[in-house]
């Protein structure tokens, strides 16, 4: 594995690779990895003849209270694993390699980008997708890999791929819980041990409400309701930013439970904010 800071050079290992028609496999993280991002470099390890793996906390998805100065890094431990998964290229660039000092251009997010996590964030959107471009013209992969538990990121970053016409596919796979349900994240580690007891209270609430659209109820708000029950009675949480069934393409809210639909939460327990969703599909009596 070779371990690349700079933009130019990883760009000569990409063009040799398709001199040799090498595929290649992109994972791009912000560090702090843990099993659900294996589980991306283990796909796309599989799938791809190189793979390429960028660490990069990126200034511009953060706002100015939120937690860009404290997120978790642990360059030693990312180096380790993404060895063992067997990458190629490990890209951990500074800053000013991404960011140089006459840097001004930003992707605009769209109205994807100005609901649900874009409406608690504002910009938060526009920073991810200006860093993911950036990324992708650097590392030119054919397949970029993303997590289901960022869904309304994937779905963005899939929409500025067909936007762009970049020649990339999207594939985004399953969400990785703990064993009692909660999903893995980088932000997990600021958790003590009794808001980690009740963060498995949001992966409670998201079961409870998807077992009862299995049972048949197809009323939106009564499939919400239920996942707010849950979640006040089992998570405790500080603060509910939002909890929507949604279309899995437009993350418009639905009133009935008509197709497979999206199920968004997400809150604050003790300092952390977690967000997290699930699939709802319909079970054979609506009512």
């Amino acid at each position: 594995m070779r371990l690349v800071t700079r933009p130019s050079l990883l760009r000569d290992y990409v063009r040799r690779a398709r001199r040799s028609g090498e595929t290649i496999g992109f994972v791009p993280t912000m560090g702090a990895l843990h099993g659900g991002h294996v589980s991306l470099l283990n796909r796309a390890r599989r799938e791809n003849r190189r793979l390429a793996v960028s660490v990069f906390v990126n200034p511009l998805q953060f706002g100015p209270r939120e937690d860009f100065e404290r997120y978790p890094r642990n360059e030693l431990q990312d180096l380790r694993i993404c060895r063992w998964a067997g990458s190629d290229w490990l890209f951990m660039p500074a800053a000013r390699a991404i960011y140089p000092p006459d840097f001004t251009t930003r992707v605009a997010a769209g109205p994807l980008g100005d609901v649900w996590e874009g409406a608690v964030r504002r910009g938060h959107f526009d920073g991810v997708l200006t860093v993911v471009l950036k990324l992708l013209q650097i590392v030119q992969p054919d397949t970029l890999y993303l997590g289901q538990k960022d869904a309304q990121q994937a779905a963005l970053i899939a929409q500025m791929v067909r936007d762009f016409d970049l020649p990339v596919r999207v594939v985004v796979c399953p969400t990785v819980r703990e064993r009692d349900g909660l999903a893995l994240s980088s932000r997990n580690a600021y958790l003590g041990p009794d808001e980690r007891r009740r963060a498995r209270g949001i992966a409670r609430a998201l079961r409870a409400a998807k077992l009862l659209a299995a049972r048949g109820l197809s009323d939106a708000r009564r499939i919400v309701s239920e996942t707010l029950r849950v979640l006040r009675t089992e998570a405790k949480p500080e603060r509910i930013d939002y909890v929507a069934l949604v279309d899995g393409k437009r993350f418009e809210p639905v009133k009935r439970l008509e197709g497979r639909s999206l199920l968004l939460v997400a809150v604050q327990i003790g300092g952390t904010r977690l967000i997290d969703n699930l699939w709802v599909l319909p079970g054979r009596r609506g009512r």
